[in-house]
């Protein structure tokens, strides 16, 4: 993980007890806290959290609130926000740890607010961006999330703050952003497999399809592919056939690939892109190898770059044990 040991997520429990707690506190002017301080003399020092109204008497409520005012006592024509990560940084931790709570048109809403306050000083606008990078759009980030990613580089596609040249990876990433995005359909594609057969896509018929883009060989690959050989869910799902696994191989090496077609079971769909369609034409993020798609039946994106664990817990809750 290469976020700074000095940031911490703070933890379900502790976010709802913050927001359980915090109107009182702050109508107090304290904030008890490991994370987060507040104070009304040094507020580059300390972090100032918005007073919530006691009317509010209810966790969502209070976190729909705080998500969106949670950045009203900070002057962002300050550029010494700047540098004190210590404050700011671990401020926009607990920000989306917070968003994680609300609906994703109060997180929308949130972070587009968020960047429109900071365009009064570039320095603390790209600031945000590079925060915003770093833990929602970074593949070794544990908080990256692509659809708060979205709203900040929505906000940042219309930002006057922002010039033409800086917008044009913004607009890239967008672009790349919206394919198989959660509820759309899966871009389709051709793989061929070992014996020379060639299908797609598409033409694997099954309630679920587990789409698994990966390159043998590689560490985290590996471990991906033991994981998924053992979750219980998976094993369950594929054994009533209500699971279908296709792993691709997106890459040219082929040697490389069928020396570790062993290392797949024999009940998985092995294919690799022949043309190489998927790189070139950029149809699926490969920012990060191995990628996972859950897919239902017409091929609708239920989860996005997932991880095993995640897949897990999907087909748990909703395939039924035979």
């Amino acid at each position: 993980m290469k976020h700074k040991k000095t940031l911490e997520l703070l933890s379900a429990y502790t976010l709802l007890s913050l927001l359980l707690n915090l109107s009182t506190a702050c109508s107090n002017g304290q904030v008890s806290s490991k994370h987060v301080q507040t104070t009304t003399t040094d507020t580059i020092t300390t972090f100032v959290l918005p007073e919530i109204p006691a009317m509010l008497n209810s966790p969502e409520l209070r976190a729909d609130y705080l998500a969106k005012h949670y950045w009203d006592n900070v002057n962002f024509a300050d550029t010494n926000y700047i540098h004190h990560p210590e404050v700011t940084e671990q401020a926009w931790v607990n920000f989306i740890e917070i968003l994680r709570l609300t609906s994703s048109s109060t997180s929308d809403t949130a972070l587009k607010k968020l960047f429109a306050q900071a365009e009064k000083e570039k320095k603390c606008y790209m600031y945000l961006t590079s925060l915003a990078d770093k833990y929602l759009y970074d593949p070794n980030s544990p908080m990256r999330n692509e659809e708060l990613y979205i709203s900040v580089l929505d906000a940042i596609l219309k930002s006057p703050a922002m010039s033409d040249t800086d917008k044009i990876r913004p607009q890239a990433r967008r672009k790349l952003a919206q394919k198989n995005r959660i509820g759309t359909k899966a871009l389709d594609f051709i793989y061929m497999l070992a014996n020379g057969k060639q299908s797609s896509l598409y033409n694997v018929k099954a309630p679920y399809t587990l789409l698994f883009i990966n390159n043998p060989g590689c560490n985290a690959c590996s471990e991906t592919i033991e994981a998924l050989k053992s979750s219980p869910s998976i094993c369950r799902a594929t054994a009533q056939k209500s699971l279908k696994i296709l792993s691709i191989y997106p890459d040219a090496d082929l040697v490389e690939w069928k020396r570790h077609l062993s290392d797949f079971p024999k009940e998985w769909i092995n294919g690799y892109d022949k043309k190489q369609t998927i790189e070139q034409q950029n149809l699926y993020d490969l920012k990060a190898i191995p990628t996972l798609y859950l897919l239902d039946k017409d091929k609708t994106v239920l989860l996005k770059d997932a991880t095993s664990a995640e897949i897990e817990e999907y087909l748990k809750k909703n395939i039924k044990k035979q």
